[in-house]
């Protein structure tokens, strides 16, 4: 069974939005190609583009997907949403990765040991 991935990075708050969806479905393809199960919530900004959700209303969804991950895939840039997400994961013991060849090599070296 594919890894779960959730992707964990800025949408809104830096950065040109386009870019950043551009960047995490980007992210998304890769870890689909590297065998992954991948979860880009950057998708659901076309659930809400008018941002007429609160962010906390956001976090209250995203959060949940977070803790059903096997990793955290953290792209760059700022993102207060992304840093709740990354800090969710740690205290829950759940692996934060900056680069997906590192994510791959985790999960290869784990797949190893078994």
């Amino acid at each position: 069974m594919r890894k779960r991935i959730y992707i964990s990075g800025p949408l809104t708050s830096s950065g040109n939005v386009r870019e950043n969806l551009e960047r995490a479905m980007a992210a998304a393809r890769a870890l689909i190609e590297a065998g992954f199960a991948p979860f880009c919530p950057h998708l659901s900004y076309h659930l809400d583009p008018a941002e007429e959700y609160p962010h906390a209303t956001w976090m209250e969804i995203e959060l949940p997907w977070v803790a059903v991950a096997d990793a955290v895939l953290r792209l760059p840039g700022e993102s207060v949403g992304a840093d709740i997400e990354v800090d969710h994961a740690e205290r829950l013991g759940i692996p934060v990765f900056h680069t997906i060849g590192d994510l791959a090599e985790h999960f290869a070296l784990e797949d190893a040991a078994a």
